[in-house]
């Protein structure tokens, strides 16, 4: 028989994650709390969103954090999404 930890993350109530690396949960629960941050950033600020689309723009932006700093320090949206789409045909390649 084997023994097998399982990390599970949640997040408001709801199972978003299992796993059996720590580091990945770790990771994944900080990238939650920086969009709940980032969320009631957003609302502070009086910008009227649904609570559902405030929970994917932020958990997008949170995802995407290294991206997004990219757009901050001038890099287009287009050169960011090149940088994504060569991404994905590297891992196809590799794959």
């Amino acid at each position: 028989m084997a023994i097998t930890t399982q990390y599970v993350v949640t997040h408001k109530g709801v199972e978003k994650l299992v796993t059996t690396d720590k580091k990945e949960a770790d990771q994944y629960d900080k990238m939650l709390d920086a969009a709940d941050n980032l969320a009631q950033y957003i609302l502070a600020k009086g910008i009227t969103l649904e609570d559902k689309a405030v929970e994917e723009l932020t958990i997008l932006l949170s995802k995407n954090k290294d991206k997004v700093s990219k757009i901050f320090k001038g890099a287009t949206a287009d050169s960011v999404l090149e940088d994504e789409s060569a991404e994905v045909v590297k891992l196809k390649a590799n794959g």
